[in-house]
């Protein structure tokens, strides 16, 4: 196995792509309070931030996957990053909350790249450098993210969250530069036309969906808003397969569906991804809350916490390749989903302090890469060359329902079981000279009931794991 120097470049490329949409995604994670300072909010209205990027990836990673089948990979990997740079450009100007959640609805765009980035592997590299070139690019999943929460920390605590978007414009350029200049254009098309009805309500059924599964915890899961939501969601799903089961040339071809493993390939995603954001979700929180629900680290302090987990995502995503290519993608998933659930299993009896917290996410991020390879390897082994733009673009829907499940169950938890802290006392008067400051915190308890749904979620995973047929690669069979 060896690239020549077109995939060389290519992989750098697309590496890079995946390091700067992790980057920017985390970057302004540590904002959120300064960010309700100056556009004058609340947390509720600010949650919008990232509903509208979340819908907005969503949506753009099915349409632009489809898109790229029919008139190329590389035309649509430049659109999505074009537009992306532009809403870089802008980010760092928005001087309303509307605005911003304006821009970050077209920032989600960039979200396309990953399965466009997967999908030209597909077509221009050849079997046995696929496998690696995967891991390679999945593994700046894990390095972007580090990158984000260490530096972009570093900037927005001392100069602005502002100047986290303004110090990235030049990066998100030279991105669209070097795609244009090193990429090459797929040969394989498509020949259909889009399927404008199926789009619609698609798009539409997705977007409530995600309202009500971000929303709920601020409007109520029992609400008449978040019920109605849901309710009208599936029934536009149900729509939607009825019109792409008599459509002639579908957005999605149902079909692909009827493939073992891509259907449990895509359910997989789904409970791997929760697995994933239930850690994300509560290892900053545990590090950053104050004593004795957490440990009152700083923002930067967090961020190099997590540090080594993904420089060590970043070291053996090219190893999880080469597992892949000798083992077969299925055995590489499983030695993923058996790492992170020994990350659960860890964060449940061992996080006394900072360290301890650094050794269990580390077997995460040691996990990342494995999981990653195998799922996207399986896909796009399996599906048809004309139709693995929409297949990538399609598990990227399924995975995103995943990060929105994640946040959803642990924000129920974590309001369900909360432990009061004093921050410090206030003048009183008359028999009672200081008043207590005191504000609620998830509690210990709210952290390992998250594990132990997070290592059901994965023992599940493991089920349908063990469920889908292995692929040789050599022998380019399926056993």
């Amino acid at each position: 196995m060896k690239f020549n120097s077109y995939q060389k470049r290519a992989i750098g490329v697309m590496a890079f792509a995946g390091i700067l949409v992790m980057y920017i995604e985390t970057m302004v994670v540590p904002s959120p309070p300064v960010m309700v300072k100056d556009f004058h909010t609340d947390y509720d209205m600010l949650s919008w931030v990232i509903t509208a990027y979340l819908i907005s990836g969503t949506v753009s990673s099915i349409i632009f996957g489809k898109l790229a089948d029919i008139y190329g990979k590389k035309k649509m990997f430049l659109i999505v990053s074009g537009v992306y740079a532009l809403a870089i450009i802008f980010g760092g100007f928005a001087n309303s909350l509307d605005v911003f959640i304006a821009i970050r609805a077209v920032q989600g765009v960039g979200m396309a790249m990953f399965p466009l980035a997967f999908s030209l592997i597909r077509d221009e590299f050849t079997p046995d450098t696929i496998a690696v070139a995967q891991g390679v690019v999945g593994g700046t999943v894990a390095g972007g993210a580090s990158l984000g929460l260490v530096l972009g920390a570093y900037i927005s605590q001392n100069y602005g969250w502002q100047f986290d978007y303004h110090t990235a414009i030049p990066v998100a350029l030279a991105l669209f530069i070097l795609a244009a200049r090193v990429l090459r254009e797929s040969e394989y098309r498509a020949n259909v036309k889009i399927d404008w009805l199926g789009t619609f309500t698609l798009i539409t059924s997705v977007t409530l969906l995600l309202i009500a599964l971000s929303q709920g915890q601020y409007w109520g899961w029992q609400s008449n808003a978040v019920i109605s939501l849901i309710a009208i969601s599936i029934a536009l799903l149900f729509i939607f397969i009825i019109v792409e089961m008599n459509a002639k040339e579908p957005l999605i071809d149902l079909k692909l569906l009827s493939s073992r493993n891509i259907f449990l390939i895509n359910v997989i995603s789904i409970f791997a991804s929760s697995g994933q954001f239930f850690l994300y979700y509560t290892i900053p929180p545990l590090l950053e809350d104050p004593s004795p629900v957490g440990f009152g680290e700083s923002i930067v302090t967090a961020g190099l916490t997590n540090l080594p987990a993904s420089l060590l995502a970043m070291v053996t995503a090219p190893f999880a390749g080469l597992l892949t290519q000798k083992k077969g993608p299925r055995f590489t998933l499983l030695v993923g989903i058996f790492l992170q659930i020994i990350a659960f299993i860890a964060l449940y009896f061992n996080r006394g302090d900072a360290f301890a917290i650094t050794e269990d996410s580390s077997i995460l991020g040691l996990s990342m890469p494995f999981a990653m390879v195998g799922i996207i390897n399986i896909l796009v082994r399996e599906t048809p060359e004309d139709k693995v733009g929409v297949s990538t673009g399609m598990n990227q829907f399924f995975r995103n329902f995943g990060s929105t499940i994640a946040p959803a169950i642990a924000g129920v938890i974590e309001v369900s079981y909360q432990q009061g802290v004093v921050l410090g006392l206030i003048p009183g008067n008359g028999s009672i000279p200081y008043i207590p400051m005191i504000q609620y915190f998830p509690s210990n308890e709210s952290f390992s009931y998250i594990y132990i749904i997070g290592i059901i979620f994965l023992l599940i995973t493991l089920a349908f794991t063990l469920a889908l047929k292995n692929i040789n690669f050599k022998a380019k069979e399926v056993n």
